[in-house]
């Protein structure tokens, strides 16, 4: 089942080296959509980068060589279906695209049914773009690695669960989710993000630049906590394993925990995961369907043209964006 109308060329968004964050804006064919492989093709109308994702290339390349396309969040129009999908032509859908595929940072995109779900019709574009990457990340940690429980269930009760850069793209999710499950969030953020992260259901929001995640811990020890979701890494990583409860569970989505486990450190039975998400349509319909409710919602930083990638890019790599960067494919266009 195709569209008529759609063009032979399009505007992309390059990586042309793997080794090299650099990014160029060319022209290149539209691609063709395999309805054997259940491929769709899809006009872009907004995409979302993901911090770090141009090191990706370097430290987890591709299992087949592809052009490096940056931007696996998508939101946009199909344009060309499978006969067997659920999904039809002129359908409103966003995705977190799979790796194997080039991202989706240019005019026309390839996504497949297990990754595509139709958009929240409530919000903008722009919105729905900064929700599948994100979201995913936070749902999986949660409820398929952690071990506590799935979301519809109780066992999230009573369980105290710290967030590291709760402001920030995963962490806006993983605080709305942890929440709705019935535990009590804390969140780190800068002091500009407080409000914001108490308005998306923390308890307790911490300042980093002004509280030292030991010294939280130790001072009282009714702050340690059952779970700990880091999004940041390193130091921040670090001082977490301070904050956690003997049996409780660290996961970090950024390096494996061990590997900044502190020397001092004689914590026991803690459970530590690194994990990298998996696109699913499940759990995408899960989220939109709480997004449509009221009780969750996307957080978008800015908007940018896609001509001013540059400058996106450099917001995202700055470390201080509240919320999803998000690139724009109409706007001056």
């Amino acid at each position: 089942m195709a569209s008529t109308s759609i063009p032979t060329t399009m505007r992309a968004l390059i990586q042309p080296c793997a080794t090299e964050k650099h990014l160029i804006l060319t022209q290149r064919e539209v691609p063709t959509a395999n309805p054997k492989a259940d491929e769709h093709l899809i006009r872009v109308h907004t995409v979302a980068p993901c911090a770090g994702e141009l090191l990706w290339p370097k430290y987890f390349p591709p299992p087949m060589p592809r052009e490096l396309i940056p931007c696996p969040d998508v939101a946009g129009t199909i344009v060309t279906a499978p006969e067997s999908s659920p999904f039809r032509v002129g359908d409103e859908v966003y995705a977190r695209t799979n790796y194997l595929r080039p991202g989706c940072a240019r005019d026309y995109a390839i996504g497949v049914t297990d990754e595509l779900a139709y958009r929240p019709k409530h919000l903008s574009w722009a919105e729905c773009a900064a929700i599948p990457l994100s979201s995913q990340t936070a749902w999986q940690a949660l409820f398929l690695h952690v071990g506590i429980g799935g979301f519809a269930s109780d066992t999230w009760k009573g369980n105290r669960v710290l967030v590291t850069a709760a402001s920030g793209g995963v962490g806006i999710w993983v605080t709305q989710l942890a929440h709705l499950a019935g535990a009590t969030v804390i969140g780190t953020c800068g002091p500009e993000n407080i409000e914001l992260v108490e308005s998306l259901g923390a308890s307790e929001v911490i300042n980093y630049r002004t509280t030292d995640l030991k010294e939280w811990a130790q001072t009282t020890p009714g702050n340690k906590v059952d779970v700990v979701i880091d999004c940041v890494g390193r130091k921040s990583l670090e001082d977490t394993w301070w904050c956690i409860k003997d049996g409780g569970v660290l996961l970090s989505i950024f390096q494996p925990p061990k590997q900044v486990q502190p020397d001092a450190y004689r914590g026991k039975d803690v459970k530590d995961i690194f994990f990298v998400m998996s696109p699913n349509r499940s759990h995408l319909e899960e989220i939109t369907k709480l997004v449509e409710q009221g009780k969750c919602r996307p957080v978008v930083d800015s908007i940018w043209p896609l001509e001013q990638f540059g400058e996106a890019f450099k917001r995202l790599d700055s470390g201080h964006a509240r919320g999803k960067i998000i690139l724009d494919m109409s706007l001056n266009h």
